[in-house]
């Protein structure tokens, strides 16, 4: 068995908050409770084959329970991107279901970071610092496109990065 202290849990699974798994699982009981108990009794005719019957009523009872998670991670992952989350929730609930959600991800913000010199909030994208001009990410001295430390050439333009003599890339040379 594996030591729980080795397993981690994806940053992206932790940002869904404990009452939308709990209204998830609720929404699915109640949904298959409905379709198994309630619904069978008022049919005036033959219901379908029970294989067709399983998967309609767990489908229904999934797809429902899929939509609260998201509605949970939405609530979470909208202040990381400084976008409003009483904005979001009020569009996942009032608009038609899914449609809100849908949208959330099609527009959503890049996440934002602190500036590690002065605390301003930029950008993941960022390269430098807009307000002190701290350089946020490694890049090329010519195309300034975003280089990892251990590469010795740009993917970019084929810029040798050794030729920056910046003192990250010196250090990463050296290892």
């Amino acid at each position: 068995m594996p030591d729980p202290k080795n397993i981690r849990i994806n940053e992206e699974e932790r940002l869904i908050p404990v009452w939308s798994i709990v209204v998830a699982a609720l929404v699915f009981v109640l949904i298959e409770y409905y379709f198994w108990a309630v619904a069978p009794q008022q049919r005036h005719h033959a219901p379908p084959p029970l294989g067709l019957r399983i998967y309609f009523n767990l489908s229904w009872g999934v797809v429902a329970s899929l939509y609260f998670l998201m509605v949970g991670y939405i609530s979470r992952d909208a202040p990381r991107r400084a976008m409003s989350t009483r904005f979001w929730m009020l569009i996942c609930f009032v608009g038609p279901p899914g449609i809100g959600a849908v949208l959330y991800f099609l527009l959503r913000q890049p996440q934002v970071f602190r500036c590690p010199s002065c605390g301003t909030h930029v950008q993941g994208d960022f390269h430098f610092c807009p307000q002190c001009n701290y350089q946020l990410t490694a890049n090329c001295g010519t195309c300034f496109r975003t280089v990892r430390a251990t590469d010795i050439y740009c993917t970019n333009c084929g810029h040798e990065l050794a030729q920056d003599h910046t003192p990250a890339r010196l250090s990463a040379m050296s290892d």
